[in-house]
């Protein structure tokens, strides 16, 4: 599961560089990054051992790729963010096509709504009840491809419903899920150690010691897996 890599006790560094959502408070939003040094960055808090069976199954169907591979990319992400839809539809087939296909990354999907993003947890948690059902990522490129429909419905839930029906999953435990709040906690937990490491805006994406900011082209990611895989192949001194 995710905290094998995220919960990680060393100080990340972090590289700003694209077009990111950052929260309401901050003067960065819709505007460039600069790079900003993290040499301080506190340690990232203990990992999340879920006791509910369906949290578990949702926190594996979210990681992608070979157990094996050499690199973790951890894509922290807002599914209301406008720029976390632009890499998706930009760069992520791409992205998943050279580097989780072919067993060179193993790739997870970290939850940070942000507070101005109204529809970013129902989202989150429908995702994530999803991903209970081993449906994820089926519904994470749902939610990603109908984002400029329901970010502005009253009441998007009927397409949720239809998109997780789209998806193949039991409607009716996709809904209890949803309803229960199962998915809260790990959201939560998510958001947290993700600010923990030192992730201020969405999309960011953790590879090595790197956190990169912003929709990221695909070289930007390349070189960073690239820097990260000689690092492990370096042995322990």
């Amino acid at each position: 599961m995710i905290p094998t890599y995220f919960n990680r006790t060393s100080a990340l560094g972090a590289i700003l560089l694209a077009i990111a959502c950052a929260p309401a408070s901050s003067n960065k939003q819709g505007a460039e990054s600069t790079t900003v040094a993290r040499t301080d960055t506190a340690a990232v808090a203990a990992a999340l051992a879920p006791q509910d069976s369906n949290v578990t199954r949702a926190d594996r169907a979210r990681i992608q790729g070979s157990p094996t591979a050499p690199v973790w990319v951890i894509e922290v992400s807002d599914f209301q963010c406008p720029y976390c839809q632009e890499w998706h539809d930009a760069t992520y087939p791409a992205f998943r096509d050279e580097f989780v296909k072919t067993g060179k990354v193993r790739m997870a999907y970290v939850n940070f709504p942000l507070a101005q993003h109204q529809r970013a947890w129902p989202t989150a948690e429908a995702a994530m009840c999803a991903g209970a059902q081993g449906k994820f990522w089926e519904m994470h490129d749902a939610v990603f491809a109908t984002q400029a429909r329901w970010e502005s419905m009253p009441a998007p839930e009927t397409l949720f419903d239809s998109l997780a029906k789209s998806t193949g999953v039991d409607v009716a435990r996709w809904r209890d899920c949803i309803k229960a709040g199962t998915m809260k906690p790990l959201i939560q937990a998510d958001h947290d150690r993700a600010s923990a490491a030192g992730i201020t805006s969405t999309p960011s994406f953790m590879i090595g010691n790197q956190i990169l900011s912003g929709a990221q082209p695909i070289e930007e990611l390349r070189r960073a897996i690239d820097s990260a895989m000689v690092t492990s192949k370096k042995p322990a001194s």
